[in-house]
């Protein structure tokens, strides 16, 4: 939310076009087109293991965009999954360029190491290591920034985009992020809870090192008087364009000053533990908390309806809780791990509502109700969430002070470990296991 501020009013509503409006509810096997090396590329809808879903905000047109490609480079079972946030007044084109040229793009840079090392070796035993990994995504998303800059059709010197992806191979998870839109995994605790875990951090000048490096490079970073919580990249001498991030695709206006396309990279080695990935926008994470998304996606009573379901709970709350602002564009990928349906009826995880059928959810309107009867079980773990945020230290407005840099939860390509174990049912569905017994 507020990507972008200058001095121009240009950038703060964009003429509406049906057309470019992305809708998330198509049927299983349709809208599917082809790929680089036999991919299978979906920008909505919903498979055995995805669900994705984009709604429109009341700011003009929709700029968030998505992407997954099913056996990404050719390799059965391999899974590229992609959501992209625009910014500026060509935003929208920057987040639908990059979705249609960075998974290429990657797939390219993955399959260049195993050629080249197939010399040595059969191919099928050619894996690529952490490093490469890292390599690959950074190489990707240079080439990706690079094509930005030199496509005359764009206007790409004031409008940007973020991106988080996200590539499964087997149980390795390679997460490459820039910008402030998320990647969260559902895990299990030891005590067989819902458990999120962010894979990115995210990447706004407010972070110490963010912050150093832009002033390095004679940018400059603080807060307006009316948004003394959101620090900006402003131009050297120029109170412009005032980007609400410290990386993204895009906004060469400053690169020469701080802003940077390079991805953070990381990875993890999937466990039985781990249950989805959600990876959404900021309309998303700026009014729901990690744990609140999570448990959200994990009542949805069909997995086709789970990122419909957790966009349409956003837009409600932000309806509620901001009556008199415009509701940003809400993007969300859900990505299953495991065939089987979560068992997710345990009344102390999610709320009542949610464990009420869905499954004829067929309209937005529909999906609103049951959102709008959850909201009141939320409501009090975000209000404690907030008051938590709300003693947090921020920088001050004087440029020259910075915070400490944000835990990363994950640094460049650092593997994060999850407990191994053997997903087990919640005591609290009794009466399955009595079904099963019988």
């Amino acid at each position: 939310m507020g990507a972008c501020c200058s001095k121009e009013p240009h950038f703060s509503f964009i003429e509406d076009h049906t057309d470019d409006i992305e809708y998330g509810d198509g049927d299983q096997d349709g809208d599917l087109r082809n790929g680089d090396c036999g991919a299978r590329v979906r920008l909505h809808g919903s498979s055995k293991y995805i669900s994705m879903y984009t709604q429109q905000g009341r700011k003009g047109v929709n700029q968030d965009a998505m992407t997954v490609w099913e056996d990404f480079t050719g390799e059965k079972g391999m899974i590229f999954c992609g959501v992209f946030d625009g910014h500026g007044p060509s935003g929208h084109k920057v987040a639908r360029s990059v979705r249609e040229t960075l998974p290429s793009m990657l797939s390219s840079a993955i399959k260049s190491p195993q050629v080249n090392d197939s010399e040595n070796c059969d191919a099928e035993d050619v894996v690529p290591s952490l490093l490469q990994w890292e390599d690959n995504f950074i190489r990707s998303f240079g080439e990706m920034d690079e094509e930005l800059n030199l496509d005359c059709s764009i206007d790409s010197f004031c409008s940007g985009s973020t991106a988080v992806t996200i590539v499964k191979k087997g149980d390795l998870l390679v997460i490459g992020n820039l910008g402030d839109s998320r990647a969260v995994l559902c895990t299990r605790g030891e005590e067989n809870q819902l458990v999120p875990v962010q894979l990115t951090v995210d990447l706004k000048p407010n972070i110490q090192s963010e912050a150093e490096r832009i002033k390095n490079c004679r940018g400059r970073v603080f807060a307006m008087d009316r948004e003394p919580n959101v620090f900006r990249i402003w131009m050297p001498e120029e109170d412009y364009p005032g980007l609400a991030m410290s990386r993204c695709f895009g906004d060469f206006c400053l690169k020469d000053y701080g802003l940077t396309s390079i991805p953070k990279v990381a990875s993890r080695k999937l466990t039985d533990d781990d249950e989805f990935v959600v990876l959404a926008t900021d309309g998303v994470w700026d009014i729901l908390t990690n744990n609140e998304v999570i448990k959200i996606v994990a009542s949805a009573k069909r997995r086709s309806m789970a990122a419909k379901l957790l966009v349409c709970h956003a837009v409600q709350t932000w309806r509620s809780k901001h009556p008199g602002c415009s509701v940003d564009d809400c993007t969300a990928i859900c990505f299953f791990f495991k065939n089987r349906r979560l068992l997710t009826k345990s009344l102390s995880e999610i709320p009542p509502a949610s464990v009420t059928d869905h499954s004829q959810l067929g309209d937005i309107a529909s999906t609103e109700v049951a959102v709008c009867h959850s909201s009141r079980f939320f409501r009090s773990e975000r209000e404690s969430a907030e008051s938590l945020n709300d003693k947090t230290s921020t920088l001050s407005s004087n440029e020259e002070a910075c915070p400490p840099e944000e835990e990363n939860t994950v640094d460049s390509i650092t593997k994060l470990h999850g407990s191994p174990g053997v997903l087990t049912r919640r005591k609290t569905l009794q009466e399955l296991d009595d079904m099963e017994a019988s």
